[in-house]
């Protein structure tokens, strides 16, 4: 299988201040999440951190946070759903991009959890001078629903093309005319696997 690579997103970190004295725990759904919260104030180290999946948890290590849990169920809402309990009395900030497909701060706000949230990085589309051609039976990764937005503004989408989507909330944001196969976990591995089955 001949793998082209195009990157038709780029994340933008937000430069702006914020006081994370005030927060007993940090959660995360996005590894661009960590790094971003990392250029703006890397006091965040000391501060629990609950994260949504191993991808994400592996930042947290890698850079030398207080890794306190990892979800179970690697979708927002049901993420949610499992740290209310552990979070319970707390204050909570929610560190994430612009866009966000989730209710998370809604779900642990209505639990009794004291939930803000950070927008710490923007997704942001690349456009490229030409329309891409892609290859016929092009099997193409789609890791967000931002990814989707930005290939569609730069591919056009043939019929023999099949997609792979992280996860179902992804899958939600594709055109009427696209099916995807859904990769068996939140990972890009994951999704990397699925696409090797489909070849």
């Amino acid at each position: 299988m001949e793998e082209l690579l195009y990157n038709f997103v780029e994340i933008k970190y937000l430069e702006q201040d914020i006081n994370l004295e005030i927060y007993d725990a940090l959660v995360f759904t996005s590894k661009n999440a960590i790094k971003a919260i990392d250029s703006i104030d890397e006091s965040w180290k000391k501060i629990p951190s609950y994260v949504i999946a191993p991808q994400t948890a592996k930042i947290v290590k890698s850079l030398g946070g207080i890794l306190t849990y990892v979800g179970k169920s690697h979708h927002g809402n049901e993420f949610a759903q499992e740290i209310t309990d552990e979070l319970d009395g707390k204050k909570v900030l929610y560190v994430r991009g612009a866009k966000i497909v989730s209710s998370l701060v809604d779900i642990l706000n209505d639990s009794g959890v004291d939930c803000d949230s950070f927008i710490a990085y923007e997704t942001v589309c690349k456009k490229y001078e030409k329309e891409i051609t892609l290859p016929k039976n092009s099997i193409i990764i789609f890791s967000s629903p931002s990814t989707i937005e930005c290939f569609f503004k730069n591919v056009k989408w043939d019929e023999s093309f099949q997609a792979v989507s992280i996860g179902q909330t992804t899958a939600q944001y594709f055109p009427d005319y696209v099916t995807p196969h859904i990769a068996e976990s939140t990972s890009l591995i994951s999704c990397v696997q699925k696409a090797q089955e489909l070849s």
